[in-house]
Formats: C-alpha cells, sequence, structure tokens
C-alpha cells in the first residue's frame, strides 16, 4: 500500500487560503452579506446576487460531489443511485412550499422540470452505465464549471431587477435614500426591489421570466408601501437606545411602527427584507423596545410574538 506523503507547508497554505477567501466571497455574494473590511471598516458590503440560503448554487455544489461517490464503485451503483434520486425527489416541493411562505411562487412546471433533472442525473448514468467511467474529478470539476456559469447569471439577473426598481423610484418621484435588488428563492428569476424614503421603504416583486415593461405598466404593478409611525417621544428615546442603533446599523430597510397596549408604549423596528412568514408572529429581525407609562424602558429585544 502506497503512503501518502503530507502536502508541502506552502500547498496547505494555498488550499486553507482557497477555503477561507471562498467562504467570504460566497458571503459577500449573497443579501445577508459579510464584514469583509473589519476591522479596518465595520460595514457589511453585500453584492445581492444569491438568495441567503440559495438552493440551487447548493444543488450545484453538491450534485456533483454525490455522483462521485454514487459512481464510486461499480458494485454499488444502483442501490446509491435510486437512494440518492428518492432524497432528493422531494426537494422541489419543499422548496417551492418555501417560495410561496415567503412571496416568490414556483411554477409547477419548474418544480416538475427539477424532478426530472434529478432523475436524469443519478438514473440515467446508472442505467446506461456510462457513469462509472466519469473520473471523480471530473464531476467536480463539472459542478464548479456549473456554479460560475450560475453566478454569471445571477449578475445579469440583478443588473435587470436593479435596472428596474430604479426605474420604478424614477417614475413615482421618490427620493430613495437607499434602492436595491434582492434575490428571492430560486434567485434566478424572482427578485424583491426595495426603495427606502424619508417616510418608509416601497418594496417591489418582480418576476424577470415576465418582459419588461413600460413607465404606466410598472406603476400597475403590485407594490407595497410600509410608513413609517409619526415620530413621538418613544421613537427618538428608543432610536437612541445602544442596542436600537446596533439594529439600524444591521437593517438596510428599516421601518418603524409604534402601538400602544393599554398604558404601555411599543415601538418595533422591523427590517424589510425579511418577511413574516406566520400571521401569529412578527416578521424575521423585528426588535421591539416597551415602555411604561412613566416613559421608563420595561423590556426591549427581539420580538418573538
Amino acid at each position: 500500500m502506497a503512503k501518502w506523503e503530507a502536502p508541502s507547508f506552502a500547498v496547505l497554505s494555498a488550499i486553507y487560503a482557497a477555503g477561507i477567501l471562498s467562504h467570504i466571497l460566497l458571503d459577500l455574494v449573497t443579501s445577508f452579506g459579510t464584514m469583509i473590511w473589519s476591522p479596518l471598516q465595520w460595514s457589511r458590503p453585500a453584492w445581492d446576487l444569491i438568495f441567503i440560503v440559495d438552493f440551487t448554487l447548493t444543488a450545484i455544489f453538491l450534485v456533483p460531489q454525490l455522483l462521485a461517490w454514487v459512481y464510486a464503485h461499480p458494485e454499488r451503483v444502483k442501490r446509491r443511485a435510486v437512494g440518492m434520486w428518492l432524497v432528493f425527489m422531494p426537494a422541489p416541493f419543499l422548496i417551492a412550499r418555501l417560495g410561496a411562505i415567503v412571496g416568490a411562487p414556483i411554477s409547477d412546471r419548474v418544480v416538475l422540470s427539477a424532478v426530472v433533472i434529478f432523475a436524469a442525473l443519478f438514473l440515467l448514468p446508472a442505467r446506461f452505465g456510462w457513469g462509472v467511467k466519469i473520473p471523480h474529478d471530473t464531476w467536480n470539476r463539472a459542478g464548479l464549471a456549473a456554479s460560475v456559469i450560475y453566478v454569471v447569471c445571477t449578475v445579469y439577473a440583478h443588473h435587470v431587477a436593479f435596472s428596474r426598481i430604479q426605474k420604478f423610484a424614477e417614475v413615482d418621484h421618490l427620493q430613495a435614500e437607499s434602492i436595491g435588488a434582492l434575490p428571492l428563492p430560486p434567485s434566478l428569476w424572482h427578485w424583491d426591489g426595495l426603495v427606502r424614503t424619508a417616510r418608509g421603504v416601497y418594496e417591489l416583486r418582480m418576476d424577470l421570466a415576465e418582459q419588461a415593461v413600460n413607465d404606466g405598466e410598472l406603476l400597475a404593478l403590485e407594490h407595497h408601501y410600509y410608513p413609517d409611525a409619526p415620530p413621538n417621544s418613544y421613537i427618538e428615546i428608543a432610536k437612541h437606545m445602544p442596542e436600537v442603533q446596533k439594529v439600524l446599523w444591521f437593517s438596510r430597510f428599516p421601518v418603524t411602527r409604534f402601538h400602544k397596549e393599554g398604558d404601555v408604549a411599543v415601538v418595533e423596528i422591523s427590517d424589510i427584507r425579511f418577511v413574516q412568514t406566520r400571521r401569529d408572529r412578527p416578521p424575521s429581525f423585528t426588535y421591539r423596545v416597551r415602555f411604561g407609562i412613566d416613559g421608563n424602558v420595561l423590556s426591549q429585544g427581539w420580538a418573538t410574538r
């Protein structure tokens, strides 16, 4: 049995550097971003190319590695291939369900296409016997090439989506403080256009599969407006609190809400990037501050109900 020689220090350093840099890059291309410049600069750049958890890109990375495993031993190919297909078959339906929850429905045609693609990838090479002839590294190189192509496609899709939300802001004469086009699952077609103004946030859900629209049709598209609550002393106090300052720093499209529960005044700050998935719960990353009748803070923290 041949003895495996450990790579040199330079090669190991290069491997570790590639792993660390790829991790940072994959965070940077999401709509969540990463603090790439810290501690030199406390900012969170985000390129908004893929969803925080992009199922398509994950599958592109994962499936070739699983295919290499499936065809590693010829005598186990059929059992492994069928097993992997059975594992992946429900995934498109579950992802479609998640898309419906976040307001980015996926058509039945796309779901069916994904099921057929998984069946072809896992079953056809096993059925005709050519899967075992493909080396391990070929599967992985194909996955890497496909992932690069996919990211390039998201760059173009983001350009189209960002142009549309910019046009929407111009046509509606919005004084934008910040503007963004954020991907939604499956992220290549569905995008969330957001415009932050001095008084609230405008949201325009976009399906890039639809043809480009002119100015009148653009305004007629269904969009939502989330107004900020009128200023008051409670909101002013809350926004100067250290923890709320951190929330406002993190939030790219914050909306401030205010209501009273008897004698208790409640200030809530939500980031419109994160949707409300359940009616009995506030949107994710909603920070709540509760004041007593004397103006003292009764409680503060992330709202869970």
